[in-house]
């Protein structure tokens, strides 16, 4: 079912909570891909009924990103929906999410904030207002929906944390679920980006996972200075690539370290053919 207002999705939320079936939300910006799939099969096997969100979110844009030409394919998303046996698919306006003229004004719209620490590092940094914009709309969702559990992709390992402290800060009561990255053959991260990039740029982008797997693999041999595993980075780049940040830190915190151990992620975030793309890993063997 494709439902593009609010009271039809509460409606039938309603109904299934009142027969005491649980519900799964996956929040997307449409244009789906294999690891958008991935989380709604998570979702289909821990929940009763799936809600996929399919909304282009204005406000977690800056004003020189990409929401303009931000790929929206709802005919394919809704086919890819009914294939993956979603329940319903609520792709709102953003009229209808924000108020008419609301999603303009900061003096109108009341925004959910993270604390300054989460979004003043790693994608924060360039994107400033970003992560206000994001959990604004997950809240919302999360208000719209009344899910038991939300699905997150661990692609946004940033954002999965930052939402999971707004769920515990203010008690919303839905599990925050985070699922593995899913890779093409290559071992580029899947994103609704990689559409951008032509098939030499593609190639080029595939030292952000080289260059994860390598810290990665001398993690794993033993060096644990933060500040030598990132520069073996610099023998997988070139004239191509414009590197925006290369961080290790906590992978519950964020929190910045100077020696890694186990409870540490290195990620990464790069324009290939102006393109900005984003990936993570987890040192430890077998995250």
């Amino acid at each position: 079912m494709l439902f593009h207002k609010i009271e039809e999705v509460r409606a039938k939320v309603s109904d299934w909570k009142k027969q005491g079936l649980t519900v799964g939300l996956v929040p997307t910006m449409g244009a789906l891909h294999a690891g958008h799939l991935s989380l709604i099969k998570k979702a289909k096997e821990t929940c009763d009924k799936v809600v996929v969100s399919d909304f282009v979110n204005p406000i977690q844009f800056g004003p020189s990103e990409d929401f303009d030409k931000y790929p929206r394919t709802l005919n394919a998303d809704e086919k890819l929906c009914d294939e993956a046996g979603v329940d319903i698919i609520f792709a709102p306006s953003a009229d209808e999410m924000y108020g008419e003229g609301q999603r303009l004004s900061n003096d109108i719209l009341t925004y959910v904030c993270p604390p300054f620490f989460y979004v003043n590092t790693l994608c924060g940094k360039s994107r400033t207002g970003h992560f206000d914009g994001v959990c604004t709309v997950v809240l919302k969702l999360f208000n719209i929906v009344q899910p038991d559990y939300a699905f997150f992709g661990q692609k946004d390992a940033q954002q999965v944390i930052i939402v999971r402290k707004m769920v515990n800060d203010l008690n919303v009561p839905v599990k925050i679920v985070q699922c593995p990255i899913v890779r093409e053959d290559s071992g580029l991260a899947l994103s609704s980006r990689n559409k951008y990039l032509t098939d030499e740029g593609k190639k080029d982008a595939l030292a952000l996972s080289s260059i994860l797997n390598n810290i990665k693999s001398c993690y794993n041999k033993g060096i644990k200075d933060v500040n030598a595993l990132k520069e073996t980075a610099y023998s997988f780049l070139t004239d191509k690539h414009d590197m925006e940040y290369l961080e290790i830190v906590d992978k519950n915190t964020l929190e910045d370290k100077k020696t890694a151990d186990d409870d540490s992620i290195a990620l990464i975030a790069c324009r290939v053919e102006g393109v900005r793309l984003i990936d993570n890993i987890y040192l430890k063997e077998g995250e």
